[in-house]
């Protein structure tokens, strides 16, 4: 009997071990640093507090999601709302906000993103909010932004 607990243990437990969970970075110039390091667009979430939680719930929160952020882009989440954040990344935030146009959240902005001389330049490639189609068309709908025919 306990022979079979432990094999019983040792089976579960390896879903908890290869279970793993998305990292949205807070901070755009650690985000800058991942995406010209591993070459890979940044999605830039924005959001703020009281704002509709589909997008996060039925998107963010799911497997294939989790499965192609990983292998697509640089997570960023850039909340406008927080006052735990200092005054200079807050308006840095909202400079971001104001230069890729977003004009309600939550909205996503997929940038490419190069660092010459010091300069960091973004290179908006376009921007997506909640689809109701489902993770599957949300992604479907990213991948023609982040790979135009």
């Amino acid at each position: 009997m306990p022979q079979k607990l432990l094999i019983l243990l040792l089976f579960f437990s390896s879903f908890f071990v290869s279970a793993q969970t998305i990292t949205w970075r807070t901070d755009i110039n650690d985000a800058v640093a991942v995406s010209a390091e591993k070459r890979k667009p940044l999605l830039i979430f924005f959001t703020g507090q009281g704002v509709n939680p589909q997008l996060q719930n039925e998107i963010f929160s799911t497997r294939e999601f989790e499965e192609w952020s990983r292998k697509n882009v640089i997570l960023v989440k850039l909340d406008l709302s927080d006052l735990s954040i200092p005054d200079q990344t807050k308006e840095q935030n909202l400079r971001l906000k104001n230069a890729f146009g977003i004009e309600e959240i939550p909205q996503v902005c997929f940038s490419e993103v190069s660092v010459r001389k010091g300069k960091t330049n973004f290179n908006k490639l376009g921007l997506i909010s909640y689809v109701s189609s489902g993770v599957k068309g949300w992604i479907s709908e990213s991948n023609l932004i982040l790979n135009p025919e």
